[in-house]
């Protein structure tokens, strides 16, 4: 199974559900999981070195002369069960490299979890892709990758604007990971009929994630509520 999450707002909680599922999944199936990271941000949530050696960016941007294996030798364990392939250093390019990527992802043995990051482009959808003839931008790359998943979620906020932006994003979710805070009028109802896709996950923003994520723990130690609701969603 190959998820991937994204978002259309900043802050909405896209590496920490990433790293969250791919760490339960990775405790629980025979294979384990695969954590690809489009953003930067996993080593530091899972309380791991930042890595030195070559990642998913210095992979799309070398020629085609380095092949799909190669991608895999990029891999380290940093939990039980758990692989990480980091970003790497420098933009992420080569359009037709990504869809690659994306079809070895999907034909993996074990549960691949992708953090694509924030796809709402700065200024609006409708200013577009990549211009005729241009190189592919960071979004877009990831945006291609994001494409290819099997299930592809939404994590976002019950707030008007990460609503509004979902509705006119390119991409349509499979399903919908719902932060659910107090105080927010729209339901989960509300949410579905926006987006056109089932809330698949509920997940409370509790402090004590925060805590976690602050403190590097997420591979080690995850929230006993949280933990409980990522087993409901079964990696079939």
């Amino acid at each position: 199974m190959f998820v991937a999450c994204w978002s259309v707002k900043g802050g909405s909680g896209t590496s920490v559900t990433s790293a969250l599922a791919a760490r339960r999944w990775a405790a629980t199936t025979d294979a384990g999981a695969l954590l690809v990271d489009l953003c930067g941000d996993a080593p530091g949530l899972l309380g791991v070195p930042e890595p030195a050696t070559p990642g998913v960016a210095d992979w799309l941007n070398v020629g085609d002369e380095v092949q799909i294996d190669a991608l895999r030798r990029l891999e380290r364990e940093v939990a039980a069960g758990l692989s990480l392939l980091h970003r790497g250093n420098g933009p992420l390019c080569r359009a037709d490299r990504a869809e690659l990527m994306a079809r070895e992802l999907a034909a993996d043995h074990r549960v691949t979890v992708v953090d694509g990051g924030c796809l709402w482009r700065a200024g609006g959808e409708e200013a577009g892709g990549a211009a005729a003839g241009a190189a592919p931008d960071d979004i877009d790359v990831r945006r291609g990758i994001v494409a290819g998943a099997d299930r592809s979620w939404l994590v976002t906020r019950a707030c008007f604007l990460a609503l509004r932006r979902a509705a006119r994003a390119p991409l349509q979710p499979t399903g919908v990971v719902l932060l659910v805070e107090p105080g927010r009028p729209l339901t989960a109802g509300d949410v579905e009929d926006v987006i056109g896709a089932p809330v698949v996950l509920r997940l409370d923003v509790d402090p004590s994630v925060a805590r976690a994520t602050d403190a590097g723990l997420l591979a080690s130690r995850v929230p006993a509520a949280l933990d409980r609701a990522l087993a409901q969603v079964t990696p079939a």
